[in-house]
């Protein structure tokens, strides 16, 4: 009889054990900008702590739209750790009403997937230009989706340009949005109807899950001086031999 009370008293105990283990949470599941000019960069941290009793692992960091990028510091945090989620939206281009989403997958079982969200809306731009008849960049597409690839092998695409305005065109500079990625361009000058490559390159050593790096070019022509290109991969783990 005493055997069976001790086993009854020790089951509530077993079973909230067994609830236990790494247990992902946020300050926030939602962040409203409000009401931002087009063009403006909104940045937000979300703060994500493990308020488990296990290591909590980020499998991956997935965003909605290639406009949005969110990037974490840690994958592995112990319990009671926080770290920010450097979220950074770039509403160029956007107009209107916006709802974009973050997902994260980790080894919690309660919530494997986390969503969060962004939203607001953007003020449309007014600046018309002046000048009609100066260069005009031009890319065959803006984004490239390198689909699964296994961690640790360097990839690269090329996109392709050309200037389809009525006078050169100058590529004054190209930047990545992260260190895993290289841009490499031929034909920074180029005269009407003459063309051009950027070689994008990411290395996948050391990431997990979904990827998506933004590279930014910017040049002289007066509409659109800066042009966004969007590169996405699905890194999963290397084959073992």
């Amino acid at each position: 009889m005493n055997r069976i009370f001790v086993v009854l008293l020790l089951l509530p105990l077993m079973v909230f054990a067994q609830m236990r283990g790494p247990k992902i949470k946020t300050n926030a599941d939602i962040h409203d900008f409000g009401e931002v000019d087009q063009g403006v960069s909104v940045k937000y941290n979300y703060m994500i702590s493990n308020d488990g009793d296990d290591t909590l692992k980020i499998a991956g960091v997935l965003t909605s739209c290639g406009c949005t990028i969110a990037e974490l510091k840690k994958k592995f945090l112990l319990p009671g750790e926080t770290i920010p989620l450097a979220v950074d939206f770039n509403t160029k281009d956007r107009v209107g009403p916006q709802l974009k989403y973050i997902t994260i997958t980790s080894n919690d079982k309660d919530k494997p997937v986390l969503k969060l969200t962004i939203l607001g809306k953007i003020k449309e731009s007014k600046v018309v230009s002046k000048n009609n008849d100066g260069p005009k960049i031009q890319f065959t597409k803006d984004q490239h989706d390198f689909g699964i690839v296994q961690e640790g092998k360097v990839v690269d695409f090329t996109f392709e340009y050309s200037n389809s305005g009525k006078n050169d065109l100058e590529i004054k500079d190209v930047k990545t949005s992260c260190g895993c990625t290289a841009a490499v361009v031929s034909g920074k000058k180029l005269k009407p109807g003459e063309k051009g490559t950027l070689k994008v390159e990411l290395d996948t050593s050391n990431r997990m899950g979904r990827m998506s790096r933004v590279i930014t070019v910017t040049s002289n022509d007066p509409e659109q001086s800066t042009k966004i290109l969007t590169i996405y991969a699905e890194v999963v783990m290397k084959e073992k031999k």
